[in-house]
Formats: C-alpha cells, sequence, structure tokens
C-alpha cells in the first residue's frame, strides 16, 4: 500500500490541523495514505486531555487547544513535523502497533548517525538518556489516524523551559544537531519519512 510524501515546508499549525482532519473526514476506501512533512512557526499545542497548567510561563507564543492525544507540546522552526494520514483499518493496524512503529522509525534514524535512542515505558516518544528528542500524538476517527511526530533537529530548545513537556516536570529535551548529527530539517524530514514507510512496509 503506497503512501504519497507532500512537503509542506513551514505550515501554519491550525491550517495544516484543520487541513488533515478535513482530509480524513472526506477520505474513501480508495484514498491513498499520506506523509505530510513541515515545519511550523512557534506554538504551543494542547492535546485533548491536556492540563493548561503544564503551560508555566506566557512567552507570547500562540497556545492551540488541538485534538490529538497526549499533553502540551511546542513546535518551532528547526523541527520536524511528520502528520501521518493513514488508512488503520485498511493496514489493520492498532493503535498501539503505530505508536511503537512511529518510535521504531527515529530509533532507526539515529542509529543511522551512530546515536542510540529509546523508548520510555509509560511515556510515548523517543529519548537519548534522559532527554527527549521526538514527540507523538494521535488522533483516530472512523478507523483513520492523523496528527503524527515530531523531531528535535536544529532549534531553539529554550521555550521548552516555558512547559512541562508532554506533561512531565523539568523533562530535559535535545535535538539532533546537539547529538552530532549533521542533518537540515529538510534532509532529516526526507530520512524520517523513508523509515516510517519502511515500518509500515514490515506490518505483515
Amino acid at each position: 500500500m503506497p503512501v504519497i510524501v507532500r512537503r509542506l515546508g513551514r505550515s501554519d499549525y491550525s491550517q495544516t490541523w484543520h487541513a488533515m482532519r478535513d482530509f480524513t473526514a472526506t477520505r474513501t476506501e480508495g484514498t491513498l495514505d499520506e506523509f505530510w512533512c513541515c515545519e511550523h512557526a512557534p506554538v504551543f499545542t494542547l492535546g485533548q486531555a491536556g492540563k493548561p497548567e503544564h503551560l508555566l510561563s506566557d512567552l507570547g507564543i500562540p497556545l492551540v487547544m488541538s485534538d490529538r492525544g497526549g499533553q502540551i507540546t511546542y513546535h518551532g522552526p528547526g523541527q520536524v513535523v511528520v502528520y501521518l494520514l493513514l488508512d488503520l483499518t485498511r493496514r489493520k493496524l492498532k493503535v498501539r502497533e503505530l505508536v511503537v512503529a512511529i518510535e521504531q522509525a527515529v530509533i532507526d534514524l539515529l542509529a543511522e548517525h551512530a546515536v542510540a535512542a529509546e523508548r520510555h515505558v509509560g511515556a510515548p516518544g523517543v529519548y537519548v538518556g534522559a532527554a527527549k528528542v521526538a514527540a507523538l500524538g494521535l488522533r483516530v476517527r472512523k478507523g483513520c489516524c492523523y496528527h503524527g511526530v515530531s523531531l528535535n533537529v536544529d532549534m531553539d530548545l529554550a521555550p521548552f523551559a516555558a512547559i512541562n513537556p508532554c506533561g512531565y516536570a523539568g523533562m530535559p529535551v535535545t535535538q539532533t544537531s546537539d547529538l552530532g548529527i549533521s542533518l537540515t530539517p529538510a534532509r532529516a524530514a526526507t530520512a524520517l519519512a523513508a523509515h516510517l514507510g519502511a515500518q509500515l512496509e514490515r506490518k505483515p
């Protein structure tokens, strides 16, 4: 089952979110799955069950109440976001299996550059040591999902200090440029989309 990869460049978070929601609402049995690769202007997003108190200080950065899972996170230039618009029913893929596949795609990408990354039990995402390098959140409607994964590549990490990342107080964050990986955001997006595709192909 092929996946169309779209490169949106710098895109507005709310507009992209609404476009994903509309795409999912209008897709048919014959609609191909898609990955949308992009970066966003600075924005905090709060998941469907997110707690506003996890925003610790006002930096003047917009806060968007999203319909994805998870708590609060930050998106900004230099962070790669890949949205996965998938028909899970057609792929016979359970949500937990997809989460594992997304995490593994990031782990495999970092391993190509000799960086050992891992999962943390009960805290979805990918970590290098204690520091989070990738966050994920999904929404499933009528057997189809949207939202996806964000990978910190070469960005200003300072705004993360204004939140409890993903709801965890004091959680450190890192990025690939600080881990000795010399990937531009565009190259990182291409590589991550390829690893995500490979993970989907492994599903029988």
